[in-house]
């Protein structure tokens, strides 16, 4: 009995980790699949459009048995939050995001989602949403893990040094990435936007969750109005039949893929995560994403790994994890009466979650403040 018990205890106590394990599991998945059929020709848009469809499907079951009833809440202004929603934090954040990564390196690429909460917490100050706090030990370690932040993508960005192949150069011969069409500088622009776009989809998250609060409902909305900007901003980049056409191939799998797990899934086992753990726990596994992408997509896409791009993941990740430690230190001695003022915005910063997971933040919020279990 006591053997059975210490098992049950402490399965318990790993669900946790075992989930946000499985979180950056899949959503290294998506990215190398994503990679892989944007090299072979893949229509960006298409993609988005098809894969948003998915994800609202998934979705809609979720939304419509634990958010009952919520019909009398939709007016007009609600609806014209969810449209800039989809519009900054999809249509934008996101299909920046994917060019960026056919452009570039899955590893180069999520170098920048682990910018997204520095960015964030910048135009926070801009925005006067929050203060430096300079005068605090907490808020010097936030700006310090900010600045390595900054400074490890720049690194990443601008040093290459020594190249390394996890494969043999025979077999990295037939299998690596085709350079010739990775325009480092042309996705690197578009990174940056993407991750632009997805700090002020953070912030806009804060004005959406006061006038609807319904996490599951908006994620569905969300992802249904996604694919209907993608389809009409699609046709009109692209008409062919041939950019829209869908195969049993790995083009339908990772559409399958990315809407059902890298979005539902992954939405539904943050939340989870979030409301026993708090907004804080569910980032500090996000820089597994970096490494696992590193290291696969070296092995299975025959990728280079350079030093600086090394030494930036290495700047990227301390500093991220001082600046989440700064952030929850912050948070943890805020008065209890300016706390509820700033809960909103406070998480939208320290969840940067995979572009391809959909509205995390909201899961935050509304689990911090209301502690709602899903």
């Amino acid at each position: 009995m006591e053997a059975g018990g210490r098992v049950k205890k402490c399965f318990v106590s790993s669900q946790a980790v075992m989930s946000m394990l499985m979180v950056q599991v899949m959503a290294t998945g998506m990215q190398l699949l994503s990679k892989i059929i944007l090299n072979n020709g893949t229509f960006v848009l298409a993609l988005m459009t098809y894969r948003h469809v998915v994800a609202a499907l998934c979705m809609a079951p979720f939304a419509l048995y634990f958010e009952r009833g919520i019909k009398s809440k939709m007016n007009w202004s609600v609806f014209f939050w969810l449209f800039l929603n989809s519009l900054s934090g999809i249509l934008f954040a996101m299909g920046l995001f994917y060019y960026g990564l056919k452009y570039t390196t899955a590893t180069y690429a999520v170098n920048f989602l682990n910018l997204v909460p520095i960015v964030t917490f910048v135009f926070s100050i801009i925005f006067r949403l929050e203060k430096l706090g300079l005068s605090t030990r907490a808020g010097k370690i936030k700006i310090s893990g900010a600045i390595l932040c900054v400074s490890g993508a720049m690194l990443a960005c601008l040093y290459k040094g020594k190249t390394f192949h996890l494969i043999h150069k025979t077999l990295q011969h037939h299998v690596q990435v085709n350079s010739s069409v990775a325009h480092m500088a042309r996705g690197t622009i578009m990174l940056i936007g993407s991750c632009l776009c997805y700090s002020l989809w953070y912030i806009l998250q804060a004005k959406l969750l006061k006038v609807f609060p319904f996490k599951y409902h908006t994620t569905m909305i969300t992802c249904f109005l996604a694919s209907i900007e993608s389809a009409v901003l699609g046709l009109c980049m692209d008409r062919s039949s041939a950019a829209w056409k869908l195969e049993w191939n790995l083009q339908l799998l990772t559409i399958i893929y990315s809407g059902s797990l890298a979005s539902a899934a992954t939405f539904c086992l943050i939340s989870w995560a979030v409301v026993r753990r708090g907004p804080s726990y569910p980032p500090m596994f996000n820089p597994l994403t970096l490494i696992f992408v590193a290291v696969l997509e070296a092995l299975i896409l025959g990728a280079e790994i350079t030093v600086g791009t090394l030494l930036g993941m290495v700047l990227i990740i301390i500093g991220l994890y001082s600046f989440l430690w700064g952030k929850t230190k912050e948070m943890t001695n805020t008065p209890k009466s300016s706390m509820e003022a700033a809960t909103t915005v406070e998480s939208t910063k320290v969840k940067p979650a995979s572009p391809l997971t959909i509205t995390n933040e909201d899961i935050e919020s509304r689990s911090v403040k209301d502690s709602v279990n899903p």
